[in-house]
């Protein structure tokens, strides 16, 4: 006759090993607490993204390459890593990367587009007679190089 714990087996998976190589995570006890029972991943590719290793050198390389003129190279790190922006208190390392990448890239933004409006919308009323030397689209007419003129 069969007894109780041989027909229900107190590990439902006979391989445990298993879950460990799904998981890529290497800490989804840790980064659960935030979300409940679902594990909280460092990208936005969930179980197919980066470790969370790898997920601070790259938010890292982001963060330093965004100086070198390539701002939007912060947006990027934010849209990959929004989990981190989510859930701060699982990646802190991480979520400082993250977080100075969105204030540089606001930074960047509000910039160039107060510099872009003020010449869009200011033009020869703002700058007088300096405007023709500002802009570039009469460059061809003073180099004279349009045969029409």
């Amino acid at each position: 006759m069969e007894t109780g714990s041989d027909t229900h087996p107190a590990n439902p998976n006979p391989n445990p090993n298993l879950n460990i190589l799904n998981n890529r995570n290497p800490s989804p006890s840790r980064n659960s607490v935030i979300s409940g029972t679902s594990p909280v991943w460092p990208t936005i590719d969930g179980p197919l993204g980066l470790s969370e290793e790898d997920s601070l050198s790259y938010a890292r390389r982001f963060y330093k390459f965004g100086f070198a003129m390539l701002p939007w190279l912060w947006a990027v790190n934010c849209f990959y890593f929004w989990p981190v922006l989510r859930h701060s208190r699982s990646f802190p390392h991480i979520y400082r990367y993250v977080v100075r990448s969105a204030v540089g890239f606001a930074v960047f933004t509000a910039l160039l587009s107060s510099w872009a409006l003020t010449f869009a919308i200011g033009g020869d009323r703002l700058f007088g007679s300096v405007w023709d030397q500002l802009v570039m689209y009469n460059l061809a007419e003073r180099l004279g190089l349009t045969g029409w003129s």
